[in-house]
């Protein structure tokens, strides 16, 4: 079989392995990117409602999940959100803030990918589509990446395969199993910004009011989002469930405020008291939030047809809690099918976090080997800070590779 040699091997053609391929080529860097898919960049194709959220003005530390959170400062900090948009502006891609800091292309979020593609071949880099990659071997040389087309032979290799989010466009778990081929530690990866699952009653309330949407406040432990929420058939969805869902484990609970802002129990109470006892408790509770949910949560409270004069102090307290503290354990998650990211990855406590590259190891390869993007254990919250993670550790890698 064929053998090509280069200085660097990258495996993905992601956002991740397209910053890293064009940064040591312009370092003059022979470099060849290796991917299964037919197309560079599927998951930026695909992203924002097809104008991809490049990133978020407000990327920090905090921003992101890890064992090691701070992990990402280095990266961060050295290719900024602002490092981006000062390419986006080299191509004439235009832009615009959404909310909360997210950039999206005014136009199609083909235009970052195209502009990855010429960047890349000005740089030099070779990108072989369609092309899986098959046994991952460190020899004298480096490394060998065997594929149908022949042997691919570097000194440096970078894995840039993204996590198991979207199996639909091929994603698996070959980055994690090249890392523990070397010896590197894993944490077990699990879907991310997910749409979560119900069973039986709270399965058939939510179907009710499957395609209503609201302003919400979800909470889990101290992590709490405050952004739209989305009844499913299935279950709950949204920014807010989505972000919470990144936080969540199977069996916990999750708090939610569906009419942040109102104390319901004290506007209850208070329009009863100044003479609105004929009011129905549905009509007040609907102005305070979309009316089918308000017919649901007076309905569970016995209340669907009572006026404000009717109910009980135990039931004005019901109806509170009902709506600023509604807590609910979802049975699951969407899964993999729906997850927009993975959570967890290749352990930061292997990596070096200025490089990315693999600490040596006592019987490993010890040179040469890194991990950027999604297959690392950071992952951003929902809002461009995935896009922006890729990007950075793409580029620190790109600059030592």
């Amino acid at each position: 079989m064929a053998m090509e040699n280069y200085d660097v091997i990258v495996l993905g053609a992601g956002a991740a392995g397209m910053m890293c391929a064009i940064e040591a080529g312009r370092r003059g860097r022979r470099v060849v990117v290796l991917d299964h898919a037919q197309a560079i960049g599927e998951k930026i194709r695909i992203s924002g409602g097809g104008r991809c959220n490049f990133t978020n003005l407000h990327c920090a530390p905090d921003r992101f999940i890890s064992e090691n959170p701070r992990f990402a400062v280095s990266a961060l900090s050295r290719f900024t959100p602002e490092d981006f948009i000062a390419r986006l502006d080299a191509h004439a891609i235009a832009f615009h803030e959404k909310t909360l800091g997210q950039l999206f292309c005014d136009g199609s979020a083909r235009e970052v990918i195209a502009m990855l593609a010429r960047d890349a071949a000005a740089a030099g880099v070779s990108v072989r589509l369609g092309t899986a990659v098959g046994e991952v071997a460190a020899g004298a040389g480096g490394y060998e990446v065997t594929t149908p087309v022949g042997v691919f032979s570097a000194p440096s290799l970078v894995v840039a395969t993204g996590g198991k989010s979207i199996p639909k466009m091929g994603a698996t778990g070959i980055g994690y199993a090249i890392a523990e081929r070397f010896g590197l530690r894993v944490v077990a990866p699990r879907p991310g910004l997910v749409p979560l699952t119900f069973e039986g009653a709270l399965k058939n309330m939510a179907a009710g009011l499957a395609g209503l949407s609201l302003d919400a406040v979800v909470t889990h432990g101290a992590t709490r989002f405050r952004e739209g929420l989305l009844f499913t058939h299935r279950g709950l969805s949204g920014p807010s469930i989505l972000q919470i869902s990144s936080f969540w484990r199977e069996g916990e609970a999750i708090a939610i405020d569906l009419a942040p802002g109102h104390d319901v129990a004290a506007t209850i109470g208070e329009a009863r008291g100044a003479g609105a006892g004929r009011q129905k408790v549905v009509t007040a509770l609907g102005a305070l939030m979309p009316r089918r949910l308000a017919e649901q949560i007076a309905a569970e409270a016995g209340a669907a047809l009572s006026n404000l004069a009717d109910l009980t102090s135990r039931q004005i307290v019901g109806l509170g809690t009902a709506t600023n503290h509604w807590r609910v354990t979802p049975s699951g998650s969407e899964g993999w099918r729906t997850a927009e990211v993975t959570v967890g990855g290749v352990a930061t406590s292997e990596l070096d976090q200025r490089t990315m590259a693999a600490r040596a190891r006592p019987h490993g390869p010890g040179f040469g080997l890194y991990f950027i993007g999604e297959v690392v254990d950071v992952t951003g919250w929902l809002g461009g800070y995935n896009f922006q993670w890729a990007w950075s550790s793409g580029w620190a890698a790109g600059q030592v590779v």
